[in-house]
């Protein structure tokens, strides 16, 4: 077992479960995305990174273009490579950039070794997530960078809850 980080409180194994991934994909699926939603995420996140003390870079796409970005202390431009390399992850398989490279390791393999993609373009390493919309798909991203794989991708998925959350209670 796997001892949580003292700072975000996640386990940074990676031999996590490729359903289990897959269903947060299925659950994260947004009614809307506008550019208030984008500057809603985007700072969600920078309150979850700043609570956690987490030295990272957030970034929000919508397409090509970038809604949000910001780099937090102890952040460097090389979180911002990461974030280009696993953003690209995404856009190619529609999918998370930690769920594409633990399908390959179910398979045995690893992202590098198996997908013929060039690694100085291209991270299977989690921290990118699919921006997906009820009946449009897969429509951007959102990118954190600057901690272990695991926790990269949870804090992404914790901003993509909260986000729902506010859409519930708008709603009510």
């Amino acid at each position: 077992m796997t001892t949580p980080n003292p700072v975000t409180g996640v386990a940074g194994a990676l031999d996590v479960d490729v359903e289990e991934l897959a269903a947060q994909e299925a659950r994260l699926v947004l009614p809307r995305f506008t550019y208030e939603d984008a500057w809603t995420l985007g700072t969600i996140l920078v309150e979850l990174a700043r609570e956690r003390r987490a030295p990272v870079a957030i970034d929000v796409r919508r397409g090509p273009q970038q809604l949000f970005h910001c780099a937090l202390p102890g952040s460097s431009a090389d979180n911002d490579a990461w974030i280009e390399r696993k953003r690209r992850v995404v856009e190619r398989y529609g999918v998370s950039s930690f769920l594409v490279g633990a399908r390959f390791r179910a398979k045995g393999t690893t992202f590098e070794d198996s997908s013929r993609l060039d690694p100085d373009r291209f991270a299977a390493h989690g921290g990118s997530f699919p921006i997906a919309v009820e009946g449009a798909g897969v429509i951007g991203s959102v990118t954190v960078s600057g901690l272990p794989q695991a926790e990269d991708h949870a804090l992404v998925v914790l901003g993509l809850e909260r986000l729902l959350s506010t859409y519930a209670a708008d709603a009510a």
